[in-house]
């Protein structure tokens, strides 16, 4: 197996793994979102710090790169905050294909911060995938609409988070960036979590721990999906993560996306099948 096809499959095996993920947090049931999100992040401040162990520097990084750690810590909180309460609210397929608006909101985030350029298949992918998300979300005048904005936000805040992970990947190793922020996630929903905490039963508790296990391996394949190849090449491979999604939320819960739906999550795929092609096709010439 070459570089190539080793990046595929871990890439493929991440998106699996944040589809079990979701689907961990979608069967904690009634347990409060900031109970989940801790669960979540501390078994990755665990991995995150026995990697920085290994190595010598820094457990928090430089001190001129803090205001950016803190932002992207902060923001990455937020969002994945959101990203479980859509998920408790919404279709396991609908949450994710709301989740993968991400990589737009990079692009946005990245023209506006990062000074990057911005072209007109840009503009026209922007256009487009909100347009998309208009379906999925199918906006109406009442509080059944929370989730779904919920879900987009989400995406929102984890576009500007990865904005940030991308204006510190030649300042700061990314273990420290990951520690970081797990770190913070962990104290700063500890104090909401102990207010409102919730004894999980045995079940529950498991699937606390699944959630926290699950989310470090696809985050351990997506790195190194990154190691064997370019993330041009491969990042495409991750919105498989809706189709996973798809098939774990009509197995365990008998969910089936309405058209609008279905419609919609196409169009965001279709829509990021092009950017990338756009890119490869860029990158050669």
């Amino acid at each position: 197996m070459n570089n190539k096809s080793r990046a595929v499959v871990y890439m493929l095996f991440s998106a699996l793994c944040f589809g079990f993920m979701a689907a961990m947090v979608k069967l904690a049931g009634d347990i409060p979102v900031f109970e989940k999100v801790f669960f979540r992040n501390l078994i990755s401040l665990f991995v995150a710090f026995g990697a920085i162990k290994r190595s010598s520097e820094s457990m928090f990084g430089k001190r001129e790169n803090q205001k950016y750690l803190i932002a992207r810590a902060l923001l990455g909180l937020i969002g994945v905050f959101l990203y479980f309460y859509s998920i408790n609210n919404l279709y396991l397929a609908d949450s994710a294909m709301l989740n993968k608006l991400s990589p737009f909101f990079v692009t946005f985030f990245a023209v506006i911060f990062l000074n990057e350029k911005l072209t007109p298949m840009k503009i026209i992918s922007m256009i487009v995938v909100f347009l998309g998300a208009l379906l999925v979300i199918k906006p109406q005048w009442n509080l059944s609409i929370i989730p779904s904005i919920a879900g987009f936000l989400s995406a929102a805040f984890a576009g500007a988070a990865y904005t940030l992970v991308r204006f510190l990947k030649d300042r700061e190793n990314p273990s420290i960036i990951v520690f970081y922020f797990s770190f913070v996630s962990v104290i700063g929903t500890l104090p909401f979590m102990l207010v409102n905490f919730v004894m999980p039963t045995g079940a529950q508790f498991m699937y606390l721990i699944l959630t926290g296990i699950f989310a470090a391996i696809a985050q351990f394949a997506l790195t190194y999906s990154y190691k064997y190849a370019p993330a041009s090449e491969v990042a495409i491979y991750n919105y498989t993560n809706i189709i996973f999604s798809a098939v774990i939320g009509f197995f365990v819960w008998n969910e089936v996306p309405d058209m609008l739906s279905i419609v919609g999550g196409c169009i965001i795929v279709i829509m990021a099948i092009i950017v990338y092609l756009q890119g490869r096709k860029v990158a050669v010439s």
